[in-house]
């Protein structure tokens, strides 16, 4: 079954010309099928480039998945049309008596700034909170990743000496978790970072375990045993393309960013990048939809008061 998207959402007409199954929210209420309830707390400036890839994802499985797209209500959005803001978003405030199977926390970039800078921290903390109470698994990308094991067990975020930038290969390291479920034993994935964080703090919190790391790009994946947190520190969403824009538009801002790393053949940013990385992305998130979010949850979930495991 396919996600459940407004009919004029831009993503849509992208994800039908990639034969992704989409329906409308007309066709959808025809159905006599309990759909997960999946919410998107889209933090990235180039908001409609990050609807699509991640529905892109979310959208390649058997299962019905209705989307409800959170934006944070103090932050002016300087890149992406208010018009399409008011139309396909929704601010806390809109969804705080609801509960959703699922949730996904983009990355942002703020990492130059500390935590409690951030203009909208204090509402992401009453988003991630919430999620805590309410939602059965949530994925948290990147700065997010970050972010939120700062906020829930104190894990610090330290500077790199350069941006983390490329395509990097990983390791396994709990092949028994559902999360690799036909995975290789290793698999590239992208970043694009400033800050990291670091093996011996998560070990050193008793509900977290490390699931994945790279020699080069260090951790990217954690998880709270109880597989109701995910955090990735990497871009397994992202489009072929992506890093490269970044790459482009620092050049432009005069930035003296290297061209990202494994990327490009022959590393020859002249040349079209090869995407690597493009099946685990689709397997990683059929399994946290499959394995974390419906075959956990209880069927009355979003309907009632249910606790959390």
């Amino acid at each position: 079954m396919p996600i459940q998207i407004p009919a004029d959402l831009p993503a849509r007409l992208a994800l039908e010309n990639e034969n992704i199954f989409v329906m409308t929210e007309e066709r959808a209420e025809r159905q006599d099928i309990r759909p997960l309830e999946i919410v998107i707390v889209n933090l990235m400036p180039t908001k409609i480039a990050t609807e699509t890839q991640l529905l892109r994802l979310l959208g390649n499985s058997p299962l019905q998945v209705n989307i409800t797209l959170l934006r944070t209500a103090l932050h002016e959005s300087k890149h992406t049309p208010l018009i399409h803001l008011e139309r396909f978003y929704r601010t806390f405030d809109e969804i705080r008596h609801r509960r959703f199977d699922g949730m996904v926390v983009t990355g942002a970039p703020v990492e130059h700034l500390p935590f409690e800078e951030v203009d909208y921290w204090q509402e992401l903390l009453d988003i991630m909170q919430y999620a805590a109470e309410n939602v059965y698994s949530t994925l948290y990308i990147c700065w997010a990743a970050q972010a939120a094991l700062y906020h829930f067990y104190g894990v610090p975020k330290y500077d790199l000496p350069a941006k983390r930038f490329g395509v990097f290969r990983h390791q396994v390291r709990q092949a028994n978790c559902r999360l690799f479920r036909g995975f290789d034993d290793n698999f590239p994935a992208p970043h694009s970072r400033h800050t990291e964080i670091r093996a011996e703090d998560v070990r050193k919190v008793p509900q977290l375990r490390i699931l994945a790391d790279s020699d080069e790009a260090g951790l990217t994946l954690v998880e709270k045993l109880d597989h109701t947190q995910v955090f990735m520190t990497g871009h397994l969403e992202y489009d072929r393309g992506t890093l490269e824009a970044e790459y482009r538009r620092d050049r432009l801002r005069g930035m003296n960013t290297p061209p990202p790393r494994h990327y490009y053949p022959d590393e020859d940013p002249d040349r079209l990048p090869v995407m690597t990385w493009r099946a685990h992305a689709h397997l990683f998130y059929s399994n946290w939809l499959n394995y974390y979010v419906y075959q956990g949850t209880p069927f009355d979930f979003t309907r009632e008061t249910v606790p959390l495991p």
